[in-house]
């Protein structure tokens, strides 16, 4: 059963400030309590069965376009469908309509997706409801990387890219949604994404020889910290940092610069001596995949994938296909089930050498004439 639970009995509704919980055929209380990469195969492919078959109900009763959508594929909502026979909706399609499952009066934030100067974007529209399990989500996740401690955080950014919090940017939610972990947040770039040096030394200075984290968009740690540090022929302190970074490899492609080298590139420069990257996209915020110490991209038990072959049947573990993302978070807008743009491959599940639970898996980049849409990118420079 799918339903919101809009108060608690025993505190009158005016008195409560956290938003309602929400549960998908399950307690969701009791899903966030537990490691993030805990669930194996046999459990979690219950638990996502039942609760992707939920949410799919639920957006079909409150959604009218994704309603016809799935009723021309021969969606029946009396029917209990297997994963794979649940179908996506092409990520492409929220640049065309606006879909949401709640009143537009419900809508606290809209993420939009980056995009290059006349391009359209997607809307993401969220309530408040989605927009807090978003963030707990995103926060065990994070938590996963850091050991649950808050440490101090160098963003590799300019803090003009959170100003309106109501109407965010990719690149924006990412942003505010990393700071999450951090103390003394501290943006390493000003207005016109310029290296703030006067803001780095200081706090390195405040922060030195102890742990700490550096986060920001690959291709902008790139060029806007490891570029303007080598012209300068500066190195950083950061021998303690641990680098968060994501998104805008195709940049870096296109230069010939690859994992190994980004990372090396970081430890000459910055002394940045270990690297994390993530993968993930603004349609399904929160839910994104933490890569391990082997480089394997992992889904957490809030998140599974799927690679279709281009006759859309699943391909076999270490078979290349089209990536298929399924989160249990969206509930404001159906984004519960996607066809991405990119290419991967799944490598295993439940026996990744780091230990965490799952399937894990690798992203080959973006399918052949996939507009480039990552946040790094398509930023455009002040």
């Amino acid at each position: 059963m799918f339903f919101f639970k809009t108060q608690r009995d025993d505190v009158p509704q005016a008195a409560q400030s956290e938003p309602p919980a929400l549960q998908i055929g399950f307690d969701a209380a009791t899903l966030l309590d537990m490691p993030p990469y805990s669930l194996a195969r046999v459990d979690k492919e219950a638990l996502f069965t039942d609760a992707m078959n939920a949410l799919t109900r639920h957006h079909v009763a409150h959604c009218d376009d994704y309603r016809r959508m799935l009723a021309f594929t021969g969606y029946s909502p009396a029917e209990n469908y297997a994963l794979d026979a649940l179908a996506p909706l092409p990520v492409r399609l929220f640049k065309d309509l606006e879909l949401l499952s709640c009143t537009r009066n419900d809508v606290v934030k809209t993420l939009t997706s980056s995009g290059t100067t006349g391009q359209r974007v997607s809307r993401i529209f969220l309530d408040r409801t989605n927009a807090s399990l978003q963030t707990r989500v995103l926060a065990r996740i994070l938590a996963s990387v850091s050991g649950g401690l808050r440490l101090p955080m160098l963003i590799v950014d300019s803090p003009a890219v959170v100003r309106d919090r109501r109407l965010f940017s990719a690149r924006g939610a990412g942003v505010l949604g990393f700071a999450m972990l951090g103390t003394d947040v501290t943006y390493a770039l000003d207005e016109r994404m310029r290296l703030d040096e006067s803001a780095i030394a200081a706090f390195c200075e405040r922060h030195a020889h102890q742990p700490a984290l550096v986060f920001g968009f690959t291709s902008i740690v790139w060029e806007h910290l490891y570029m303007a540090m080598r012209e300068r022929g500066k190195r950083l302190p950061l021998h303690d940092a641990v680098l968060l970074h994501g998104g805008g490899w195709k940049k870096l492609a296109d230069q010939a610069v690859d994992a190994v080298t980004f990372d090396n590139s970081l430890r000459e420069t910055c002394g940045i001596g270990r690297s994390i990257n993530y993968y993930g996209m603004v349609e399904q915020t929160g839910s994104i995949f933490i890569a391990c110490n082997h480089g394997h991209l992992h889904c957490s038990n809030y998140s599974d994938v799927i690679v279709r072959r281009h006759d859309f049947t699943p391909a076999a573990t270490g078979e290349s296909g089209t990536l298929q993302l399924m989160s249990l978070l969206p509930t404001s807008y159906p984004g519960q089930n996607l066809l991405s743009e990119d290419e991967a491959v799944v490598l295993g599940e439940d026996d990744c050498p780091c230990g965490r639970k799952g399937k894990y898996f690798h992203v080959a980049g973006r399918i052949r004439q996939a507009e480039l849409r990552g946040c790094s990118d398509t930023y455009q420079a002040a």
